[in-house]
C-alpha cells in the first residue's frame, strides 16, 4: 500500500471524541467483496467507539431517478421550479420527498461518509449516482449563486472517502493502460461532487481486479482497509483550488492564483490542467501488490 502525492491542509477532524460515519453502499449483495470491506468499515470504527448508519441503497430499494415528485412544494415558487435554493427551501418546509429528507438527516449528521461501491464504466453504480443527484441538491450541499461551494460549501468540515473495487488490475487502470487512469476517472466525484459541496475528500481505497485475484490477496486487500481506518482521523485531505482561487463572477482562476502558480511544473489538479502535466498520479491508496494482467 502506498501513497505519494502532494496534500493540502491539516488533518480533518483529528483524533478525540465520538464520531459519527456514515456508509453509502451501492452494490446488491452484502456477501459480495463489497459487503465485505463493509464489514470491515463497519467493525473497526466501532471498536473505535463511533456510531457507525449504513445506507443500504439497493437494500432500501433507493429510487436514482430525480422527478418533479422528489418536491411536493408549490411548483409555481420560482425556487422551486428551478431548483434555485429550492433543495434548503423545500426541506425546511418539510416538502422533499420522505425518502431523500431521510438520507439528508443522515448526511446532516455524519462526520465522515464512506462511499462503497464497485466501478461501473468508469464510474459509479446508476443508484449511488441517483443519491448524489437526489440528495446532494442546490441549497442543501451548496449554492452556486451564493458562492457556497468547495470551501465554502454546505458540507463544511465532513470528510468523504471513496471506498472502489474494480474488475481491472492496478495497470490496467493507471496513465498507461486500457481503462485509463483511475484518478482521472475519479476526479469529476472527488471534486466535481464532493468538494464542490465542501467535503474534505481523501484519497481514494482501491480494491484492483477482483475476478483476476488469489483469495490471499483478497485478504490482503481487506487488512489493509483495516490498517487505515485504524488512523483515519488523522489523515491529510487532497488539495484542491479554494473557493477565494476563482474570481467571484467568472467563477475560474484568477490572476493571482495563477501567477502563484505558473512556476510549478505540474498542474493545481486533474482537472485543472493549465495547459501542463497533471499532477503526481499515485495519489491513492492501492490495495494489494502492484499486479501487471
Amino acid at each position: 500500500m502506498e501513497i505519494t502525492c502532494n496534500h493540502g491542509g491539516n488533518p480533518v477532524n483529528g483524533t478525540g471524541g465520538t464520531k459519527r460515519v456514515l456508509i453509502i453502499f451501492a452494490h446488491q449483495d452484502r456477501k459480495s467483496f463489497n459487503g465485505e470491506l463493509l464489514n470491515v468499515a463497519t467493525h473497526e470504527l466501532e471498536s473505535q467507539g463511533h456510531t457507525i448508519e449504513i445506507s443500504d441503497l439497493y437494500l432500501q430499494d433507493f429510487n436514482p431517478i430525480a422527478t418533479k415528485c422528489d418536491i411536493s412544494g408549490n411548483l409555481n415558487d420560482k425556487r422551486v421550479r428551478n431548483n434555485t435554493d429550492g433543495g434548503k427551501h423545500c426541506c425546511d418546509e418539510g416538502e422533499i420527498s420522505p425518502e431523500i429528507r431521510s438520507e439528508m438527516t443522515k448526511l446532516e449528521a455524519a462526520d465522515l461518509v464512506i462511499f462503497q461501491f464497485p466501478m461501473y464504466w468508469s464510474s459509479t453504480p446508476a443508484i449511488l449516482k441517483g443519491w448524489f443527484d437526489r440528495v446532494l441538491q442546490d441549497g442543501f450541499a451548496f449554492n452556486f449563486e451564493k458562492q457556497q461551494i468547495l470551501d465554502n460549501g454546505l458540507m463544511a468540515g465532513k470528510t468523504a472517502l471513496l471506498s472502489v473495487t474494480t474488475g481491472g488490475s492496478r495497470s490496467m487502470l493507471s496513465d498507461l493502460g486500457v481503462s485509463g487512469d483511475i484518478n482521472v476517472l475519479l476526479w469529476p466525484i472527488q471534486y466535481g461532487v464532493l468538494r464542490i459541496c465542501g467535503f474534505n475528500v481523501l484519497s481514494p481505497q482501491l480494491s484492483h481486479g477482483l475476478p483476476l485475484i488469489a483469495e490471499s490477496t483478497r485478504t490482503d486487500y481487506l487488512s489493509e482497509w483495516r490498517k487505515r481506518l485504524q488512523k483515519i482521523w488523522t489523515e491529510v485531505p487532497l488539495s484542491f483550488p479554494a473557493c477565494s482561487d476563482y474570481d467571484s463572477t467568472t467563477l475560474t482562476l484568477t490572476k493571482d492564483f495563477m501567477d502563484r502558480t505558473k512556476q510549478s511544473e505540474c498542474s493545481p489538479s486533474i482537472g485543472h490542467h493549465m495547459n501542463k502535466p497533471l499532477p503526481p498520479q499515485k495519489c491513492s491508496y492501492t490495495s494489494g501488490t502492484s499486479m501487471n494482467v
